[in-house]
């Protein structure tokens, strides 16, 4: 019995054999090109789980014969990162290049990211970091700015076929494997490869004639897609739902709200984004839909799954069909905006209170009246941006 996972005994050895990544690899693409320079640079993979990002660098680093050291911030600290440096320094004297493999590298905190910041720079160590994050936001800008960001696609349901594929004609499966097994698995694997290959794998050693979908099936169990509440897929998906609201497509909102919902997403995290899409984006057009959108938090606050997903649907509908209007909220923005560049403007001094005898005769609250409809023709605003128009009508569509 070979005790070595499916996966690993299928990963490429040069690049040409990684499936799926065609925007990075091939004649004039960037991993081809900087393998046949010659030259190491520092990357960082950015991309979902099970698309390579492990594959790629252990084939970079194979092609320029360097040691190839790999640990990951999950499990590693500040002394690993010591012991690393202390082996590069050994392959420095031997000649020899040194490719550091950091597998989920935005878990590193700062002081680890600095710790081998200086080896980077020297050139002591290639650094290779793969994430699943938006690297902008995870690695210290000293290290980014000295790596190259290299997105890594995820892998579609034709490419991840196209592993299942190989890999059952590698382990003489390839007759037993049915269609509808293959294409069960692809679509089950979320486009990881590693994910994909473990359920083949599973399911190889349960079937006894044929692999077919209902083998597949008690392989792999139930799985749910996917979907880190904190990470890139939790707003991609809220992202892709708002932009689907206002772009009044309603289908499409659905759909991406049910998607949050499969994966467990906080159904307060989702109406609180209605509360807000309903006056930013609806705003003047139709002002019940913030009540609408308020009375929907409120009422899966108290209700709670799963039938605060009918409540959540009845108010992306709504939301979806209402006519749009951002008046308000681009008016809200260009004073923000305003106010920012004239903070240190006097308020007029009409518009001053005038608790005290002085300030009357200072002019401080002079021709205001307290009553209903009364208006000044006097300027508002400090006489400095007296001109400026904040708030602009548009029509409502």
């Amino acid at each position: 019995m070979n005790r070595v996972p499916l996966a690993e005994r299928m990963r490429p050895k040069k690049l040409s054999d990684v499936i799926g990544q065609d925007e990075i690899i091939g004649p004039g693409k960037i991993l081809t090109e900087i393998v046949k320079k010659g030259e190491p640079v520092n990357l960082i993979f950015w991309g979902p789980p099970g698309t390579g990002k492990t594959t790629m660098a252990k084939i970079i680093a194979s092609e320029f014969k360097a040691d190839f050291v790999e640990i990951s911030a999950v499990t590693s600290g500040k002394k690993d990162i010591e012991a690393v440096v202390e082996r590069a320094k050994v392959n420095w004297n031997l000649k020899t290049r040194t490719v550091l493999f950091v597998d989920e590298i935005h878990r590193f905190n700062k002081a680890q990211q600095d710790a081998f910041l200086p080896h980077v720079e020297s050139g002591l160590i290639i650094l290779i970091g793969a994430t699943t994050e938006n690297p902008s936001f995870e690695v210290i800008s000293p290290l980014l700015s000295r790596s190259r960001v290299v997105v890594v696609s995820p892998l579609s349901k034709q490419a991840i076929k196209k592993v299942i594929q190989r890999a059952a004609k590698e382990e003489g499966v390839e007759k037993k494997l049915t269609r509808d097994a293959i294409d069960y698995l692809a679509e089950l694997s979320g486009g990881d490869a590693r994910s994909a290959l473990g359920d083949l794998e599973l399911a190889m050693s349960l079937a006894k004639n044929k692999i077919d979908i209902e083998t597949v099936k008690t392989a792999a169990g139930k799985k749910v897609p996917g979907y880190d509440k904190k990470g890139d897929a939790h707003y991609d998906n809220i992202s892709a739902f708002i932009k689907s609201m206002r772009g009044s497509d309603t289908d499409a909102a659905l759909y991406y709200l049910a998607r949050m919902v499969e994966a467990g997403e906080d159904p307060k995290f989702i109406a609180r984004r209605m509360v807000i899409f309903a006056s930013e984006d609806i705003g003047l057009a139709g002002n019940g839909a913030l009540s609408l959108a308020t009375a929907c938090f409120q009422a899966v606050e108290r209700v709670g799954m799963p039938e605060s997903g009918l409540i959540l649907a009845h108010t992306c509908v709504a939301l979806s069909k209402s006519k749009k209007n951002r008046d308000s909220a681009d008016a809200w923005y260009a004073a923000q905006d305003l106010a920012r560049k004239s903070m240190g403007l006097p308020v007029p001094t009409w518009l001053r209170n005038a608790p005290t005898k002085l300030m009357k005769e200072l002019g401080y609250g002079k021709g205001q009246k307290w009553e209903s409809g009364f208006h000044l023709d006097k300027n508002y605003l400090p006489d400095e941006i007296k001109n400026e128009k904040i708030f602009k009508s548009t029509e409502i569509k």
